[in-house]
């Protein structure tokens, strides 16, 4: 970790900052000094203790000596990642607040007068929003990001999590020091802006938002970020993250509609305002009512599986996987099978005393089946269910 100007005379004071700026930092001399620059004129505008820490992720083009030499101090953070660089300089940096931003000067240090209102006023976390009101320059962002990346992303995390952010993506953003040490964030990659919104909502954190502008990128080179790679590692953290919702009350849903579906129509039609429903409904139910308790026991070995991680829990879920025990779990087999076999022993019987005749009982051996197959599947999740419990 280097040192240099204002940062090394903080240290000898012993001087905590109000303010501490975070870039990470991976190459980035084409740009890094101006983002420094700006930072450092924006404290003394606005009359700001502050601090400028560069995040260093291993940069072989002097971007160290550089930052120090622009009065900015160093953290070296050997762990590669966005994410590990950003959590390495936060935890290193001595302001009360932090603020971060990226090294490409896409984004204009000049503008965090707003985000220290925010927090001065009792926010907890401070996004930028690019999108209305805030700004994207020409050429700033491509389209697909901004067109279906960037609302794609926002959409699944407000309905998966629900917050209520405009643009879960933009990079500058605030939070205070409190904060950040109650998230516990630990995320490698570009996903650790998506845990940072997560679990601020999931604390109760109070979050609020102020426009910025999206300047274009000024290095003159490909960025880091890999559209479809990033894209997905956000995508992904969120929907393992989230299986209550992803799978629990949709599989809940599909197992009721399936179980509504079957029923009716398993020992005979029904008419219903002039029409047939046969076993055809039959067929369509049982598959459906597969898929869910597909969903339904997946959730529960999850949970199982990860052992806390899990955002945002079903009450219900946690409830269901608190009951489920290995005995209990066999006994409710043990009776859905035998059910099962107790009907398609009946066809069974039938057929043979019609001398392997012509046979027409579909609705029954499917639902017998059904019931054998929920049977095996709820039994091997209760011995998998048990096992992990157990696990030290």
């Amino acid at each position: 970790m280097g040192t240099s100007g204002a940062a090394v005379q903080a240290e000898e004071s012993g001087r905590r900052p109000l303010v501490s700026f975070v870039v990470p930092c991976l190459d980035e001399t084409a740009t890094l000094g101006a983002v420094i620059q700006k930072a450092l004129q924006a404290f003394a505008r606005l009359g700001v203790d502050g601090e400028v820490v560069v995040a260093d992720n291993g940069s072989t083009d002097g971007s160290q000596a550089l930052a120090r030499s622009a009065g900015a101090r160093v953290v070296e953070v050997r762990e590669r990642g966005y994410g590990n660089a950003v959590r390495g300089g936060m935890a290193a940096a001595r302001g009360r607040w932090l603020l971060m931003a990226d090294a490409d000067d896409s984004y204009d240090p000049g503008e965090l007068g707003p985000f220290l209102e925010k927090l001065g006023g009792g926010a907890e976390v401070v996004m930028g929003t690019r999108l209305g009101p805030g700004r994207i320059l020409a050429g700033a962002n491509p389209a697909l990001n901004r067109y279906l990346g960037t609302p794609v992303l926002t959409f699944v995390l407000n309905r998966l999590f629900g917050t209520g952010i405009r643009d879960v993506n933009c990079g500058m953003r605030a939070l205070t020091r409190e904060a950040f040490q109650r998230l516990d964030l630990r995320a490698e990659g570009m996903e650790f802006a998506s845990e940072m919104l997560i679990k601020s909502a999931l604390h109760g954190l109070r979050i609020e938002e102020v426009p910025v502008t999206l300047h274009p990128d000024r290095r003159g080179r490909r960025p880091h970020l890999r559209r479809w790679r990033d894209g997905w590692r956000h995508l992904e953290f969120m929907l393992v993250h989230a299986p209550d919702q992803l799978l629990f009350w949709p599989g809940l849903a599909t197992l009721a509609l399936g179980l509504l579906l079957a029923l009716p129509v398993s020992f005979g039609p029904i008419q219903l305002g002039g029409r047939t429903f046969d076993y055809h409904f039959l067929f369509l139910g049982g598959s459906l009512c597969l898929i869910g308790v597909q969903g339904v026991l997946g959730t529960i070995l999850i949970h199982d599986a990860v052992r806390g991680p899990v955002l945002r829990p079903s009450r219900v879920a946690a409830a269901m996987a608190g009951a489920l025990t290995l005995g209990r779990g066999l006994a409710v087999a043990a009776g859905l099978f035998l059910t099962g076999l107790v009907l398609d022993v009946a066809i069974l019987t039938e057929w043979l005393g019609a001398r392997f005749g012509a046979l027409h009982e579909p609705r029954r051996a499917i639902l017998g089946l059904l019931l054998m197959t929920l049977a095996v599947q709820l039994g091997l999740l209760a011995f998998l269910h048990a096992v992990l419990r157990r696990r030290p």
